[in-house]
Parts: structure tokens; sequence; C-alpha cells
């Protein structure tokens, strides 16, 4: 639909990104760039862990689960030998609005791999994926980055640890 303004010009609606009534610092956590970095980070650390790629789809657990800060908390505060089960049944709290952050996050997270793979940052084998070990020169020193780069590593090892359809189960989300 366009609108006629009284000046008598007519208007194309404006595209909408939703990126409009994003904060600032949200639109930075859902850059490509940064979901690609975390996604290579917990791809190696899965890959270290069982000497095969990462799901793809573990992906769409990983992204919202690193970027939320209070989960990410709470998997750093986790051991590495606690199950995903025993963590879920203990932070009920963070798994509660889950679905709904790992829905809204499916859009950046396509990006974001589009971007690592387009980038060499990782690389497709099957349905699994593999780090390049072509991460960005130089990351930033900020404490968020480091603390959301660790969080990654951290659930690559762990996740691994667990079947796609189990963790997907957990955390009440279908593939």
């Amino acid at each position: 639909m366009t609108t006629v303004p009284p000046t008598g010009r007519i208007h194309a609606p404006a595209i909408d990104t939703g990126r409009a009534e994003r904060a600032p610092t949200t639109d930075a956590m859902y850059n490509p760039a940064l979901i690609a970095c975390l996604l290579s980070a917990a791809a190696d650390a899965h890959l270290k862990q069982t000497s095969s790629g990462m799901p793809v789809a573990l992906s769409f657990i990983i992204a919202p689960m690193t970027l939320h800060r209070l989960t990410r908390q709470s998997c750093q505060t986790a051991r590495f030998t606690t199950h995903l089960r025993t963590w879920v049944e203990r932070n009920p709290l963070v798994c509660v609005g889950f679905p709904e952050r790992a829905q809204d996050l499916v859009d950046v997270v396509r990006q974001g791999l589009r971007f690592a793979l387009r980038h060499e940052v990782l690389r497709l084998s099957g349905d699994v994926l593999l780090p390049r070990g072509r991460v960005p020169v130089r990351i930033p020193d900020h404490p968020e980055l480091e603390d959301i780069l660790r969080t990654s590593r951290l659930l690559g090892r762990w996740l691994a640890k667990n079947d796609t359809a189990t963790v997907f189960a957990l955390m009440g989300v279908k593939p």
C-alpha cells in the first residue's frame, strides 16, 4: 500500500527489516559475524569432544542459550559433567521462555550460518558443521563478548554428550 502525503508525492511503504524496534545492543548481539564466531567456537569444541562435526540443528539451540545472559550465567555455573537433563531441572526459569527465544532467533541464526559458510568460518559436511579455523584476525576485547565465546565453547562440548533429539526435547523445542 502506498500513501499520499499532503505534498501530493507518493511514497512507497518502508521496508520492515525487523531492526527498528530492537535496541542497539540487541542489534549488535544479532550481528551475523558474531553468530558465526559463536557457532564456530561451539563447533570446534564439539569436534574436540566427539571427533565428529556439530549437527547444524544445534546451532538453533546454542545461539539462543549463549546470547541470553541468564542462560549463559547458568551454563557457566554448571559443571561440565552435569547432565543436560539435570541442568534443565535445576534451572527451570531459564528454560521457561526458551522456545520463544529460540523461535525469535531462527532468522538471525540462519544469517549467521550463511555468513560463516560464505566467509569460510565453518564448513558444511552433510548435516554437520566443521570449524575451518578462520576466526576473525582480531576479536575486540570486551567482557561480554569473551563471556559469549566461552559459553559457546562450553555448550559445544556439553551438548556433544547428548543426541540432538534429546537436546531439543529437554529445551522444549521441535527441530
